[in-house]
């Protein structure tokens, strides 16, 4: 398997990195591509879910934007150690309704030595929004 840079041991550069990389590959959209991030037995928490390997988080992601309409993510850096991240976040949505969403949250990350993502832990809150009240 190949590697997936910026790789660990990070850096403030390389960790900056890392979260742009994460921020633009969500931004597609493509569960298939998005989950080539992750290890093959890679473990979430996402809200109250627990999702454990790769053809999981696919199919996890596919449920997620085919609910999460018109998605577009922001994430900031919090912080890093040697192969962990914590990352600030938020994304705004509709539903099928017409009901935008303005969902905040943090994410702690740890990656293998290649670069995947072994493990990601997930606390997200959703706030209705106006359609006008949009930022992203």
């Amino acid at each position: 398997m190949s590697t997936r840079p910026p790789l660990p041991p990070f850096n403030a550069e390389s960790a900056a990195a890392k979260v742009q990389a994460a921020e633009d590959g969500w931004n597609t959209c493509d569960p298939k591509k998005v989950a080539q991030a992750y290890t093959l037995d890679s473990k979430w928490r996402n809200r109250s879910e627990f999702v454990e390997g790769r053809e999981n988080i696919e199919r996890f992601l596919e449920r997620k934007w085919n609910r999460e309409l018109d998605y577009k993510l922001k994430k900031t850096l919090w912080s890093y150690t040697d192969n962990r991240i914590a990352v600030t976040f938020f994304y705004e949505w509709r539903d099928d309704s017409g009901q935008w969403y303005r969902s905040y949250g943090n994410e702690l990350w740890e990656f293998d030595e290649k670069g995947l993502m072994k493990e990601r832990i997930a606390s997200i809150n959703d706030l209705p929004i106006k359609e006008d009240d949009r930022q992203l």
